[in-house]
């Protein structure tokens, strides 16, 4: 069963063709009986009423398809950077990935995100270039952009024939013919035939990059090769299947998935060169009653594990708990351990999900991926399994938020209900945060960028009904400090009769730009008791999140607890918590304090007779060009901007290049608040 069953992504740029492709797949597959097209909002993968409303993929929706006796399980992923810690969740939990390529714009920015994000989890891809039939379409070009952003090692398995209008088909490099598909089916027919005297020379050529590409790591492709025999297809697949495995060829696949054309070789490549779930490396968990990390074999038969990646809430069932099974399996009815937590959980049911569709399962065994209704305290994150083999699996980690909101409800009666949205909003979306303003009162809401905020926004007042006033988008801002100082602080307070007293020396330090915050200890003392150093670590903690003098949290300061004054009589925790944290806030007011505020990396794509006028903008706002590449019909700019002034930049880029220009903004770092005029 696992050897059938694959758990695959697909990940690319915003508008590379990722649910189009998606709805081929699952059309062809007979999963549905229909295309759905993305610009009508009739895509099965964006069922949201706000992804059919702006055209784009905002949450990752997972399917079940089959094709050729073969399970697939796919997650469709968000290409906008907004929504990167979708992406980031999908590719932990999965075992190999489509990464799509648009033939006319090659490697785009959020490309490079979500690339080095499967490189991190280790995860096998194949490509394919789509849009092949689009104006400015070339494939060969994108193959040298793949090598040199991603340095991947893409090899062609397919090339067209022909491109934009007049493209025809592919050629199959290892089967060498040609592929066509009939419109009249809708693609769903294939014809093949020899390649045409024409193109022979062209496919030979490509055939022998193939070829030698595989030869560096397979002695029985060298040796054929050498004696001059020919080379068997099915050897080719299994050593392409290899080298797919070690993450050392890309294997490129080319098509239209619009014009339903190449989209069939896809499914068979994911078929052919993507692993089942026992073949990819076993996850590593930490064993908390050894206190060490195991590898977790994954294995049917074993003691249940799962990762929660993804919690969504449905009106009627509550959290639906997507969960990826790592070892053993969980039947509806039973009971589940949720190791973080500590808590007994209950699988009350367990679905197999079709994009908002589900139906029951009987079981959700390793190296699957389904949804488990009735947990109430599992989060995004939580390790589950069986109570007597507590192993934790590695949690995700996410960016902090940028941007915020004030939101606030148009009458009392509307209170309660907007902070439970929020508190389901922020369950669901772990980039998502609110927190109350203790001056002001009011409730703020942070995200990932303009849009995300947008989308959570509408979905407050639209899906949830809420009335609520919504303020303009705000920076968030971090404090840190600029020198080191020493600062000894007293505390003495008289609390119920009981004198509580602490004294302590502290020593603050500015760390270099993202190295986040720091606390050790040298002051060694076995006379006092380990719950007073508890206590100033606490305080301490606290501290870093209240920020200095503005209130934003701190960052990059390193905190060491030099000397401390401890007497049993009238030491108390909560005086050496009190104290460290006032130490903390008068050391660092004397050490210089300076307010950090969020710099974005700015991606720009531009047509050559705008880019001028482009440039110009970015730089008036506040932004530096840090480099600039050029295409056949565009430029491609990188610079880095100021948050602060980067609002309502689509509005005035969209004017400078009458709609044509488009851009992706992701944080980058931290630096020093300029005062600008």
């Amino acid at each position: 069963m696992l050897k059938t069953m694959r758990n695959i992504g697909i990940i690319a740029h915003i508008d590379a063709g990722k649910t189009t492709t998606t709805e081929r797949i699952l059309y062809y597959t007979g999963k549905s009986h229909k295309i759905g097209e993305v610009d009508d909002g009739e895509a099965v993968m964006d069922w949201m009423v706000e992804e059919q409303e702006r055209g784009i993929t905002i949450q990752s929706a997972a399917t079940t398809t089959y094709w050729k006796g073969y399970q697939i399980n796919i997650i469709d992923t968000p290409g906008h950077v907004d929504f990167t810690a979708e992406v980031e969740r999908s590719l932990r939990v999965l075992d190999g990935a489509i990464a799509i390529f648009d033939a006319v714009r090659g490697v785009e920015p959020q490309t490079e995100t979500v690339w080095h994000q499967a490189e991190h989890y280790h995860v096998p891809c194949i490509g394919y270039v789509n849009k092949m039939d689009r104006i400015g379409a070339d494939f060969f070009p994108v193959l040298d952009d793949i090598r040199a952003k991603l340095g991947a090692n893409p090899v062609a398995v397919q090339i067209p024939i022909g491109k934009e209008s007049s493209l025809e088909g592919v050629i199959d490099l290892i089967e060498m013919q040609e592929i066509r598909w009939d419109p009249a089916t809708e693609g769903e027919t294939m014809t093949a035939a020899p390649v045409a005297p024409e193109r022979a020379a062209l496919a030979r050529e490509y055939q022998e990059k193939l070829i030698d590409a595989l030869s560096a790591g397979s002695e029985a492709i060298t040796d054929l090769y050498l004696a001059g025999e020919p080379i068997p297809p099915d050897l080719i697949r299994q050593e392409l299947r290899s080298a797919v495995l070690h993450r050392t060829i890309l294997p490129i696949f080319a098509g239209a998935s619009r014009r339903n054309i190449g989209v069939q070789p896809v499914i068979d490549g994911v078929v052919a060169y993507l692993p089942a779930p026992d073949e990819v490396a076993p996850a590593i968990g930490r064993n908390l009653k050894k206190d060490e990390d195991i590898e977790v074999p994954c294995d049917p038969k074993g003691q249940a594990l799962g990762l929660v990646f993804k919690i969504q809430n449905d009106r009627e069932s509550g959290s639906l708990c997507y969960v990826r099974m790592y070892s053993g399996a969980i039947k509806p009815g039973t009971a589940v351990y949720n190791v973080g937590k500590r808590k007994r959980e209950r699988a009350n049911r367990i679905l197999r999900m079709h994009s908002n569709k589900s139906e029951p399962l009987d079981t959700l065994s390793a190296g699957d991926i389904g949804v488990i209704i009735g947990m109430k305290f599992a989060q995004t994150g939580d390790t589950v399994g069986s109570e007597g083999w507590p192993v934790l699996l590695e949690t995700m980690q996410f960016p902090e938020p940028v941007i915020s909101v004030s939101i606030e409800p148009k009458t009392m009666s509307e209170q309660e209900k907007l902070k439970d949205v929020l508190a389901v909003l922020s369950k669901e979306d772990p980039t998502f945060t609110t927190k109350e303003n203790t001056e002001t009162g009011q409730l703020i809401i942070s995200g990932m960028g303009e849009l995300h905020l947008d989308v959570l926004v509408t979905r407050i007042l639209k899906e949830y009904n809420v009335g609520a006033k919504v303020g303009n988008p705000q920076v968030t801002y971090r404090e840190s400090i600029s020198k080191t100082v020493n600062h000894t602080e007293r505390f003495s307070r008289t609390l119920a009769g009981k004198d509580n007293e602490a004294a302590l020396t502290l020593r603050v330090e500015p760390l270099p730009r993202g190295s986040g915050n720091r606390y050790t200890s040298e002051a060694k003392n076995k006379q006092i008791p380990d719950h007073i150093f508890e206590a100033v670590e606490r305080g301490i903690t606290a501290a870093f999140s209240s920020g200095i003098v503005m209130g934003y949290p701190c960052i990059d300061i390193g905190v060491t607890l030099t000397d401390i004054e401890y007497s049993e009589l009238t030491g108390t925790d909560f005086a050496f918590e009190a104290c460290a944290n006032m130490g903390f806030d008068e050391a660092c007011r004397g050490a210089d304090p300076i307010l950090l505020e969020p710099i974005m990396a700015v991606d720009l794509t531009s047509p050559k007779e705008s880019v001028g006028d482009v440039i110009s903008l970015v730089v008036q706002r506040g932004g530096m060009v840090q480099s600039m590449d050029s295409k056949a019909t565009v430029d491609h700019v990188k610079a880095q901007a100021p948050m602060a002034k980067m609002f309502g930049f689509m509005t005035a880029l969209r004017s400078v290049s009458q709609g044509r220009a488009t851009f992706t903004m992701e944080f980058s770092h931290f630096e020093k608040k300029q005062e600008r005029q």
